[in-house]
């Protein structure tokens, strides 16, 4: 008797392992990944210069023209990145720097912060 319940314990155990394998691969192709990063635009002059510190944008908000640049800049201690919701910049995650993306387009550029979501911004690229 000890032998058979020893046996349905084992099997209990595989198959709560196994299903617990399986939600996480089925989790995990949900996950979207963070795009490749794109290089920074540095030796384009920024108009506008954004901080992020704290968990925000500051600020999160701006309005530039085609072919201006805004510039990033990361002043820890945590680490932070921008991340736009259509991937036409993407930072490395850092704790300082700077980071540049020149517009070329007219149009509304969403962004946040790969490892918080909670922190969101916009840059306005308008006509003259």
């Amino acid at each position: 008797m000890f032998h058979v319940q020893h046996r349905s314990s084992r099997r209990a155990l595989l198959g709560g392992a196994l299903l617990a394998i399986g939600a996480v691969l089925a989790l995990g192709g949900c996950a979207q990944g963070k795009p490749d990063v794109v290089p920074s635009d540095e030796d384009v002059k920024a108009v506008v210069t954004v901080r992020v510190t704290d968990n925000v944008y500051e600020p999160a908000e701006v309005q530039i023209t085609p072919d201006q640049a805004v510039r990033w800049e990361f002043l820890g201690p945590a680490e932070h990145d921008v991340v736009a919701a259509d991937g036409s910049f993407v930072s490395e995650l850092v704790t300082e720097g700077t980071y540049t993306h020149r517009f070329t387009e007219e149009g509304d550029y969403e962004y946040d912060c790969s490892i918080h979501p909670e922190m969101r911004g916009v840059v306005h690229v308008v006509a003259p």
